[in-house]
């Protein structure tokens, strides 16, 4: 859907009708009907261009004043001006006749996200221009034309898809409803192929299930094996020249620039790249890089996107939630992070992903922003693509003047350098050619400088022109997306390029002169508009500007309203909460006294228990003292009983043996004894004495009497001792009785204390 901002329609002829010599606004729409749902990234360009049936090379670039989508979510929407003044548009600033009409054909080119290449969609629109005079009757609401189209999109084949997870399309043939009609008309088909990049309303075709030859399938990036093998003597001259180098690092030594055009070895990439960078001394770069790795890009689904897609032929990114997707996925989201301005540019992954298979991450993301900032490659993404349009128009007047017949054929075919140049300025080569060539222009590049990028294009349409000389647009489309990095499969052949891009001298004054012809150009068409115009132009955009940001204002007024009367309600709700916490606090502040106090008595019975335990065992340690005693004077007296009947045992059996050795002596004595020694019976004895004499016998009974008498007293002693002995341990096991029993009174009354107290702190803490 199209229309020219705040023009009238004429229902009768189906135009527009503009206003002479007045700024116009164009607006489209673009939204997706049917099919498979399609994602547009962004807007790549908007061309305008009088006429119908027109060639690319006729279309103009417009001015774009945004893009997004729409409030509803459901289209994406295309702003762009332009000034019917200049040159390019005198034809639409005339006053058209009243019985004819002109035509006017619009271009929007698009990135779409699943698709491989920009796609172009072309919208043609009758127009009248009518007098500036001329009353018109001015829409209530805005008119728009609205063109279908349909577009047929093929899906990869999933042989060579098969290390990547999402689904990539290329485009097979774009048509419009009206093409369609005419075709059916005329029975003859008129097919417009994709071109580069742009949408309108689109019916994407499911893709087609009929494989194509490999010839027409395009390499996956990553290609191409890089051998870190080399001979002896070059790297004996790399290693000299580093050895000086690192003497002085901010000179770089003479004959580097003939070394690193021979390419420099793989091994030594990584270090010659950061010193080519001067990344050799970014600490603060590194350190960033490390912070920036924790926050949050705006861009990160993109960037999650486009890892996959990012060298599915390297083994080293193929894997999903690999070492090298995950190292690459944190370098664009750093680099995202600390450049704002231009954050996260589709195809940054590619050169980030060169970097990262020669240094590790942190060195990796240094270079890359050396060469974003130093080189200014960054400086292509911005205004527009302002500067990027520059280098196309800096590479055609190379062309022109180098290989005019391939630029002539160009024109003929309608063939533009943004179609087919783009990712050799935005990627640097590193999208669609094998690695070994990828790595020198790298070289290059650190060492020359970004103008080395216009020598490898100019050998790469130098090299093709004889095969591109043969095409026609839709060829030549097809020969630089398939053919043309599948030349280089060969590494001889990509030596060979390299020799002649470096041999081809494009000097920095030409390419100034270019620069300055094209800013020229540029400026002639913005002066050929009215000053008065242009800055009623321009008044008319600030005013809109101005209307926009009163609208934000009030929106913000609104959202602020709406913040401080949530704010407030937070506010209430936790003075609530403070008032409750605080009161909560009071409480638990007396019950903190309150616990302190009853710690306090607590702490002054267990003082006094433990004085009473104290004296209770002072006490028990007295008793058992004292039983100590008792017991010592019991074992003494036992002892001294016991050495007194072994004494007067042993006199006892002395005085025995003496009497037995008298009685053995004697004759008539000798029958009182038996042969242990002892006395015989007493009829033995009465025998014997009967047989003696009375004296005898009288002075034997005297002292038999008093033998048995000392024997009766020693027994008698005996047991009194064994009496006293009964009594002792009788009064040793009250003793211990009565210690046993206090220890056993003493524990219980500190245990009952314990219990005591613990059961009442308990019940004052619940």
């Amino acid at each position: 859907m199209l229309f020219y901002s705040a023009v009238p329609k004429e229902k009768d002829r189906q135009c527009f009708k503009l206003r002479q010599g007045t700024d116009k606004k164009i607006v489209i729409y673009v939204q997706q009907t049917t099919n498979k749902e399609l994602a547009i990234e962004r807007c790549f360009g908007l061309l305008l261009s009088p006429g119908k049936d027109v060639r690319n090379s006729d279309m103009h670039l417009l001015d774009l004043e945004s893009m997004g989508k729409s409030s509803d979510g459901k289209s994406y929407v295309i702003t762009g001006s332009w000034n019917p003044k200049s040159l390019p548009f005198q034809v639409v600033n005339e006053e058209t006749p009243k019985d004819k009409v002109l035509f006017m054909t619009t271009a929007v080119d698009l990135v779409i996200t699943e698709v491989q290449e920009p796609v172009r969609f072309l919208i043609e629109t009758k127009v009248r221009v009518c007098s500036p005079n001329e009353r018109l009757f001015w829409p209530f609401s805005k008119r728009s034309t609205t063109e279908n189209f349909f577009l047929k999109l093929k899906q990869i084949k999933q042989k060579e898809r098969k290390n990547n997870t999402d689904t990539l399309y290329e485009v097979v043939c774009l048509e419009s409803e009206s093409e369609r009609e005419r075709r059916k008309t005329t029975a003859s088909p008129s097919v417009r192929l994709p071109q580069s990049g742009s949408q309108s309303s689109m019916i994407p075709s499911p893709p087609e299930d009929d494989e194509e030859e490999d010839n027409d399938e395009p390499l996956l990036s990553g290609f191409g094996d890089v051998s870190k093998e080399c001979a002896g003597k070059i790297l004996e001259t790399w290693g000299e020249l580093l050895s000086k180098w690192h003497l002085n690092l901010s000179v770089r030594p003479k004959q580097l620039s003939s070394l690193v055009r021979s390419g420099v070895p793989e091994a030594l990439r990584g270090e010659v790249w950061q010193l080519l960078a001067g990344c050799h001394n970014n600490d603060h770069l590194v350190e960033k890089y490390r912070i920036l790795i924790t926050k949050e890009s705006p861009q990160d689904s993109a960037i999650t996107r486009d890892i996959n897609r990012t060298f599915p032929a390297h083994d080293y990114f193929k894997d999903t939630g690999g070492d090298g997707q995950d190292s690459l996925y944190k370098i664009c989201k750093a680099y995202s992070v600390y450049d704002e301005e231009i954050g996260y540019c589709q195809g940054q992954s590619f050169l980030a992903a060169v970097l990262l298979l020669h240094m590790p991450e942190e060195q990796a993301f240094s270079v890359l922003v050396k060469i974003m900032f130093d080189y200014g490659l960054r400086e292509l993404f911005k205004q527009n693509f302002e500067d990027l349009h520059c280098k196309f128009y800096q590479l055609e007047r190379l062309m022109q003047e180098y290989i005019p017949d391939l630029y002539n054929h160009f024109l003929d075919i309608s063939l533009e350098a943004h179609m087919y140049a783009s990712q050799w300025f935005l990627t640097l080569f590193t999208a669609k050619f094998p690695l070994y060539m990828v790595f020198h222009i790298i070289d290059l590049l650190l060492c020359e400088g970004i103008s080395v990028i216009f020598n490898v294009a100019l050998g790469l349409l130098k090299t093709s022109k004889d095969d591109l000389l043969l095409t026609d647009f839709e060829g030549a489309l097809k020969f630089f997306r398939v053919q043309l990095p599948k030349r280089y499969r060969s590494e001889e052949n990509a030596k060979k390029l390299m020799e002649l891009a470096c041999s081809m001298k494009i000097s920095q004054k030409k390419l100034k002169k270019y620069e300055k012809e094209y800013h020229t150009m540029r400026e002639q068409q913005a002066q050929q508009e009215d000053p008065i115009e242009r800055f009623e132009r321009e008044n008319r955009r600030l005013q809109e500007a101005n209307m926009r940001l009163e609208q934000e204002n009030d929106d913000l007024a609104h959202e602020l309203v709406t913040s401080k009367i949530a704010l407030r309600k937070d506010l209430d709700n936790a003075e609530e909460k403070a008032d409750a916490l605080n009161k909560e606090l009071l409480m638990t502040k007396q019950k903190l006294i309150d616990a302190e106090e009853e710690k306090r008595r607590l702490e002054d019975e267990s003082a006094q228990l433990k004085e009473m335990c104290r004296r209770e065992l002072d006490k028990a340690e007295s008793e058992i003292r004292k039983n100590s005693s008792i017991i010592g004077d019991y074992k003494q007296i036992c002892s001294q009983l016991s050495e007194r009947l072994e004494k007067q045992q042993t006199a006892n059996k002395v005085e025995i043996e003496k009497i037995r050795q008298k009685v053995d002596d004697c004759e008539r004595c000798r029958g009182f004894f038996n042969k242990e020694g002892r006395i015989k019976g007493m009829s033995s004895a009465k025998e014997v004495l009967d047989e003696d004499t009375d004296e005898e016998k009288e002075t034997l009974k005297n002292q038999l009497r008093e033998m048995e008498l000392e024997l009766a007293q020693t027994k008698l002693q005996l047991v009194e001792a064994e009496c006293k002995i009964q009594d002792l341990e009788h009064h040793l096991g009250l003793a211990l009785n009565e210690v046993q029993a206090a220890k056993k009174t003493w524990f219980n009354r500190t245990l009952s204390s314990i219990k005591t107290a613990t059961g009442v702190q308990g019940k004052e803490t619940c």
